[in-house]
C-alpha cells in the first residue's frame, strides 16, 4: 500500500521512525504545549484528531481524557503502527489520509492537534480549509512547529534551513486568523548516543557532524510556536 496522494514526505519519522520514537520520549518531558492546548481549550469528553498522527506517540494521551480520538496518517506503515499502538483502547480509530483531504465528515471533530506534521505556512491553505470543514462550531485547531527565532535548536534550524522566513510565516498565520502562542521546551534525553541519533535523522549528515560536536550534556533548549485558532 502507497502513502495517500498530496502526502508530503517527513524523511526524520518515514525513514527511521525507531529513531524518532527516541525523539519523542525525549520532546517537551514537561508536557508544556500540552498545558498551553488545555489553556485554550480542553479536550476532555471531546473528540480529538490528531493530523499527521505517526506511530500514534500521542494517541494515548489524547484518549485518556477526549471522548474519542482519530488519527489521520498519510504514510501507510506508520498508519498501521499507529493502529496496532492503540489497538486495546476502545476510544481511538486511525485512519490513512492527508491533511488536504482529511478522511472525515463536516464538523465531526472538536479539537484537532498537529505538531511538525505538514503545515508550515504558505502552502498549506488546503489544509487550513479541511481543518475549517472537519472543526465544529466552538472548536479549536492547534499547529505546533519549530520557532526558528530563538534558543539552541532554533539556531541549529536555521543554519539547516538558512532562507526560512520566520516574519513572512507569522504574517500567513496572523492573516488567516490564528494566534501564536510562544513556548519554551526541551529536548532531553537519558543516554548522549539517543541525542547523536535524533540529530542525525533531523539534519543533513554534514551540519549534524558539526552539532555533534559543538553540543555537551543531554538537554537542548527548544524554543516551538503554538498556533491556534477557535472555530
Amino acid at each position: 500500500m502507497s502513502a495517500s496522494d498530496g502526502a508530503i514526505p517527513s524523511p526524520n519519522i518515514w525513514n527511521h521512525p525507531e529513531t524518532y520514537e527516541i525523539e519523542n520520549r525525549a520532546v517537551d518531558p514537561d508536557q508544556r504545549i500540552e498545558a498551553a492546548m488545555r489553556s485554550v481549550l480542553d479536550w476532555s469528553g471531546r473528540d480529538l484528531l490528531d493530523l499527521g498522527c505517526g506511530t500514534g506517540f500521542h494517541l494515548k494521551r489524547w484518549a485518556y481524557d477526549a471522548r474519542s480520538v482519530l488519527g489521520v496518517e498519510p504514510n501507510p506503515a506508520l498508519a498501521a503502527l499507529a493502529r496496532r499502538r492503540t489497538s486495546r483502547l476502545g476510544n481511538v480509530t486511525v485512519l490513512q489520509g492527508t491533511a488536504q483531504a482529511i478522511p472525515l465528515p463536516d464538523a465531526s471533530v472538536d479539537v484537532v492537534h498537529a505538531r511538525w506534521a505538514y503545515f508550515f505556512g504558505p502552502g498549506c491553505e488546503p489544509g487550513l480549509a479541511e481543518l475549517s470543514r472537519v472543526v465544529r462550531r466552538g472548536g479549536a485547531a492547534f499547529v505546533i512547529d519549530n520557532d526558528a527565532t530563538r534558543s539552541t535548536f532554533g539556531g541549529w534550524f536555521r543554519r539547516a534551513y538558512p532562507t526560512l522566513d520566520s516574519d513572512e510565516i507569522e504574517r500567513f498565520w496572523s492573516s488567516h486568523g490564528w494566534t501564536r502562542m510562544p513556548l519554551d521546551i526541551e529536548w532531553r534525553f537519558e543516554r548522549r548516543e539517543d541525542l547523536d541519533a535524533v540529530v542525525g535523522i533531523e539534519f543533513a549528515p554534514a551540519l549534524a557532524r558539526e552539532i555533534i560536536a559543538e553540543h555537551e550534556g543531554l538537554v537542548v533548549d527548544y524554543a516551538v510556536n503554538l498556533w491556534w485558532r477557535r472555530y
